[in-house]
């Protein structure tokens, strides 16, 4: 049984400011208007011999949204399986996980595809040609990586030394795994031929990793069965939802799969995969995929090139004209402008590093926050007011809940709302109707349509920040 596992996580921050803490990277919209997120859920669908699981590993933070992009796919041959991780602990602790799971629930003839979020891969047929030849190997006992065979000298990715060719298609062992390298070094590896860019994705029986596991770690995998036995899987809406003990997972290291088995193992190879391939790894890779004009500038969204070369314009709304500019990338958000060197979109990390240790709130939020229950975008703010557009979804219902400090005003703009106020029981409130709840007052917003629940809710008092609020039920299973 072949059965993809998708890892996604981390905040991409080479993407700042469209890809944030709350929003990362696997959930950026591309400009062909597809995520990173969904497309791995086509390709994962689409491998041969793939119709059961599609194992889902991620932070307990994004399963609404994972949830929602799953869905969204339509993957009707498939079952979404999702392991929610507590806190980020690396690859190892998540494959590991999912290897332990997929075993019990499938047995020893269970091979793993792992796969990356968070990466681009545009040729499909290529990639279940690799696939199959990973799978054959895996069936001999092999921890299968893929290396892409490399364009360019490129800094941004770590590097496979290849050995000892072990068949005709180009499965070889593996000399090394090299950490990012510096440009001369980088264009070494190159011009050697010898080496590899590594993709971050595996193919292996669960029986084998768990077995090379036991021998090179052995207290990982003993710490990974501990946390697995007491964090039992249940079905939720169709997907099987696996919520990891967060006593357990913590006392787990945090160490990629590279470190923790696949340099030590003797049973690793890598294969050559001819797929076009992109780790998405900074806004010059987003640039690639947009069509260039005549004087080299690239645009997504609506933008204005006047006596400009070699520029990249990504805009959310607003149109972004450039006069007289060469090599620039400027990405514009609601809340957020990005201007940097092409040259540069590496440091962009930076930008996103020094907002966290600011604890900047557009390190962490867009305007536009996603909720189990659909989304609310902050339209304006002032002094002891705030402004949002709340879009619930068809059978959605926020928490019951209460605010310390604020008064809401909600007007009812399309659908119907169902509205709890003040334990004086329900009543609906139709569109151009509104309803006023004050602070302290018990209250509950829900859709009982079929359509968007969309209000636009006016917020007044001395204190309006998100943190001001306590929920007393909540069927998304929230901490009050």
């Amino acid at each position: 049984m072949l059965i993809p596992v998708i890892l996604s996580g981390g905040a991409g921050t080479r993407l700042w400011p469209v890809s944030r803490e709350d929003h990362p990277k696997p959930f950026m919209m591309l400009p062909d208007g597809q995520t990173l997120l969904g497309k791995t859920y086509q390709r994962a669908a689409g491998l041969q011999g793939s119709s059961g699981d599609i194992v889902t590993v991620t932070n307990r933070d994004y399963y609404f949204q994972s949830k929602d992009h799953y869905q969204d796919a339509r993957l009707d041959r498939h079952r979404g399986h999702f392991i929610l991780e507590p806190m980020g602990r690396n690859t190892a602790p998540a494959i590991a996980a999912a290897a332990l799971a997929l075993h019990e629930l499938h047995g020893d003839d269970t091979i793993l595809v792992v796969m990356p979020a968070d990466h681009l891969i545009q040729n499909e047929e290529a990639l279940n040609s690799a696939v199959e030849h990973a799978v054959n190997l895996a069936k001999d006992g092999y921890l299968v990586t893929f290396g892409v065979i490399p364009t360019a000298p490129d800094t941004g990715f770590g590097y496979i030394e290849r050995g000892e060719r072990l068949d005709e298609r180009g499965a070889a062992a593996v000399l090394r795994f090299v950490e990012k390298p510096d440009l001369q070094t980088a264009t070494h590896y190159l011009e050697s031929g010898n080496f590899l860019w590594n993709s971050g994705m595996f193919c292996f029986s669960a029986v084998t990793l768990l077995a090379e596991l036991e021998i090179h770690a052995p207290q990982l995998l003993e710490q990974a069965r501990a946390c697995m036995a007491a964090s039992a899987a249940v079905q939720a809406g169709g997907c099987l939802q696996q919520e990891l003990s967060a006593v357990h997972f913590a006392d787990m290291p945090d160490i990629s799969i590279d470190y923790a088995l696949m340099e030590r193992s003797e049973k690793v190879v890598v294969i050559p995969a001819a797929f076009d391939w992109s780790d998405i790894g900074s806004w010059g890779a987003v640039a690639a995929l947009v069509p260039a004009d005549a004087q080299n500038n690239r645009a997504s969204g609506d933008a204005l090139f006047i006596d400009s070369h070699d520029n990249f314009v990504h805009s959310d709304g607003r149109l972004v004209a450039t006069v007289g500019v060469d090599n620039l990338i400027v990405i514009d958000t609601a809340d957020a402008v990005l201007i940097a060197h092409a040259d540069r979109t590496q440091d962009v990390r930076r930008v996103a590093k020094q907002l966290k240790d600011k604890q900047h709130e557009t390190y962490r939020l867009h305007r536009t926050v996603s909720r189990p229950w659909g989304t609310y975008t902050v339209l304006e703010e002032g002094l002891r007011f705030k402004i949002k557009r709340l879009v619930v979804k068809p059978g959605a219902a926020l928490s019951l809940q209460m605010h310390h400090h604020r008064n809401e005003h909600w007007v009812v703009v399309e659908g119907m709302a169902k509205v709890t106020n003040n334990g004086t029981g329900t009543h609906l409130v139709a569109k151009n109707e509104s309803t006023f709840i004050a602070a302290g007052h018990k209250h509950r917003l829900e859709n009982p349509g079929v359509i968007d629940l969309v209000i636009i809710e006016v917020q007044s008092g001395e204190y309006l920040g998100e943190d001001d609020i306590v929920r007393f039920e909540d069927q998304y299973g929230r901490t009050v």
